[in-house]
């Protein structure tokens, strides 16, 4: 195994890992808001901070596996023509798509979102209510990891399409739907 080929599979592993573990705020988000929803209907009682937590769980959830879903090819994508490709042309595309599309959205999402960021971190940005989540910056951290670990799986990608052009690997069995 070369160099390249343990480095792709750290980041498959990472992007495996974290999406795994971060897929259970799925089930606790969905408990969560079935107590806030008993509280508020069943006994009259609201909850900001918990109203927020779920918020909070699903920009997670849905920023952290982003790079899972791109390591098991489940982005949302019109593969008319993607489908019927031979193992080289998928690799052609996968390696160009991540080259002149993956990693300059990325950089730009990055670019943008520092300043944003930073500037949430210089106040300590908490919620607008009381008795809210103080702890706003830290979501907003959660887009810098989210193009990280992106742009790491784009790196991954690139590495396998290389390969897989080169002969060192053979082409991934079509995808399925992750359960």
């Amino acid at each position: 195994m070369t160099a390249l080929a343990r480095i792709a599979g750290l980041i498959d592993a990472l992007n495996e890992r974290v999406g795994r573990a971060v897929s259970w705020l799925a089930i606790l988000m969905v408990l969560v808001q079935f107590v806030v929803v008993l509280q508020r209907y069943v006994f009259g009682i609201g909850s900001i901070w918990m109203q927020e937590s779920i918020v909070y769980m699903h920009g997670l959830l849905f920023m952290l596996v982003a790079g899972y879903t791109l390591l098991h090819n489940a982005h949302v994508r019109v593969d008319v023509l993607y489908r019927t490709m031979s193992p080289r042309a998928k690799a052609w595309v996968d390696l160009l798509g991540t080259l002149l599309l993956l990693w300059p959205v990325c950089f730009l999402i990055f670019y943008v979102s520092f300043p944003y960021v930073e500037a949430s971190w210089s106040v300590r940005e908490g919620s607008r209510e009381t008795s809210g989540i103080q702890g706003v910056y830290l979501l907003k951290s959660v887009i810098l990891v989210f193009v990280v670990l992106l742009a790491l799986q784009g790196l991954s990608t690139l590495i396998h399409a290389l390969r897989v052009l080169s002969g060192a690997e053979m082409p991934p069995e079509e995808a399925s739907p992750i359960l």
